[in-house]
Formats: C-alpha cells, structure tokens, sequence
C-alpha cells in the first residue's frame, strides 16, 4: 500500500463522486505529479503511487464499495473485505489505470486488447437502416415487400480477399501481425492501431485493381421483407448479415428495417384498437 491516506481525498473528490468525476480528478493529478514533469520533485513518484492506487481502488465498484465498509482493511492480507493481495497490498494495476486515460487522450472506443491480432474484431460489416413506410391496411393484414438497398458486398473479382488473382495477404512487418504498435514515451507505453495495416494485421502487396484492396463493391440489390399482420408503428424488423460486408472477407453486418404507418384518412389506430370518428 502507497499510503493510509483517505482514497476519496487522495483524489480530491466526495464520497458520492461518480466514475466520471474520478476519471477526471485522476487525469488531472496524474499529469500533474508525473515524475517525467517532475524530475526535481523526489516525492512525486510516491505521490504518483498515491494517486495511480487511489483511483485503480475507487474506480472498481465491487473494490470501492469494500473500501467504503472497511476502508484500507478491505485490502490488508486477510482483511474483511476479502481483497487481501490486491490493490491495498501492493497490486494495484497500474496499466488498467492508465488505459481508461489513453483512452480519452488518444482515441480507442473503448477496444483494449491483450494482444494479437485486431483482424478478427475489426472486419465486420457496418449495420444498416433501411426506412419502409405502410398503410394501415399492410399493418392489420400483414404482407410481403421488395425492397432495394445499396450497399457494400463482396468484390467478384478477388471474392473478398482484396488481392489480385493468385496472391494472399501478408503479415504486415510494421506491427508483425498484431494490428497494434507500441510506443515507450517515458514512463508511460502508448498502444495504437497499426497505420500500416490499418489494424488488420496484414496487407495487400498486390491490390485488387476492382476494390483498391478493400475486397468489397458498391451494389444495389433487392430483398424481400415479410410484414408480418398487427405490426406497430416503430417496430424494428431485423435481417441478418444483410448489411455491409467487412472488409477483406469479413462478416456482414445485419440490416434493420424500421416500419412507419402512414395516417389513414378514416380510421386512427390506438394500440390494438382502431378508432373512427363519425358526425352524428
């Protein structure tokens, strides 16, 4: 443990602050009391410590919660929180600390990896949205429509594999296949997605002349949509791996269909009933 100090005033937040709050107070303190900024300064490592320990504890809610019962205890070896080991003794994960900031700082959507390649995460297919306004009548009896959608599939020239005939993809020798490089800057070590490959973890030495090596085309195409009878007005219908396909072979993404009632003059609709006005 880097001290017996109040996690909350290490901090310098209330006990009621919410993650994001802690995420901000860290940010700021760690910037702050960096060694690298502070290489006159002997205590900012231990106040660097001090505050890596506090937040890696508070921003845990199962770990924040035992502190908030027993205080620094929870992590004592034994201790009745049963955290013993943990960030209290010593073990407090620094990377896990430093990544929800890397985050915010350099870009990641929330995609930490433990290593290897991104390829098989990173190549699906965007899901698309497609708009189909009906009838009353289509919605009560129900029905069959053809739609026309524009969207990315597969390339006929390379089936996917965004090569020329007769080559294959290879491992990009920037990151070595992992789709993440890795940079040292002081203290800290940056990891971002390879610019060479893009994060896929190989490229196309030979592109396909038809898709520039994306291994997809634009097309339009046609798909049939049953409606079925007594469909609301919002109701999502979902179509699965009909929307984009990823890139270089990867999986299709689904398409949703989101359906719209028109007005009728005569009848209005109230859930599961229909309602007239007649003047009398």
């Amino acid at each position: 443990m880097a001290s017996n100090k109040d996690y909350y005033e290490t901090l310098g937040v209330s006990r009621t602050a919410s993650a994001d709050e802690l995420k901000k107070a860290y940010r700021k303190l760690a910037m702050e009391h960096h060694p690298d900024r502070n290489a006159g300064n002997p205590k900012a490592e231990q106040q660097f410590k001090e505050i890596s320990e506090a937040y890696d504890v508070l921003k845990d809610e199962q770990k924040r919660a035992a502190y908030d019962r027993y205080g620094h205890a929870a992590f004592t070896q034994g201790g009745a929180g049963g955290f013993g080991g943990g960030a209290g003794a010593g073990g407090f994960d620094f990377s896990s600390s430093f990544a929800d900031i890397f985050e915010d700082l350099f870009g990641g959507g929330g995609q930490r990896r433990s290593g290897g390649s991104q390829q098989e995460s990173a190549s699906r297919g965007a899901d698309l949205r497609y708009n189909l306004h009906i009838s009353l009548e289509d919605a009560y009896k129900g029905k069959q429509e053809n739609i026309r959608v524009t969207t990315s599939v597969a390339c006929e020239s390379c089936h996917g594999s965004g090569g020329e005939k007769g080559t294959k993809p290879i491992t990009c020798t920037t990151c070595n296949g992992h789709g993440r490089v890795r940079a040292s800057q002081g203290f800290f070590t940056i990891e971002r997605t390879c610019t060479t490959c893009q994060g896929m973890g190989k490229v196309i030495k030979d592109p396909c002349r038809s898709c520039a090596g994306t291994g997809r085309t634009r097309k339009e195409k046609t798909l049939a949509v049953n409606i079925p009878a007594g469909v609301e007005d919002g109701t999502r219908i979902r179509l699965a791996n009909e929307g984009e396909v990823g890139m270089r072979g990867g999986p299709a993404g689904d398409l949703y269909i989101f359906l719209t009632i028109a007005e009728h003059s005569l009848f209005k609709r109230d859930g599961a009933d229909v309602h007239c006005m007649i003047p009398i």
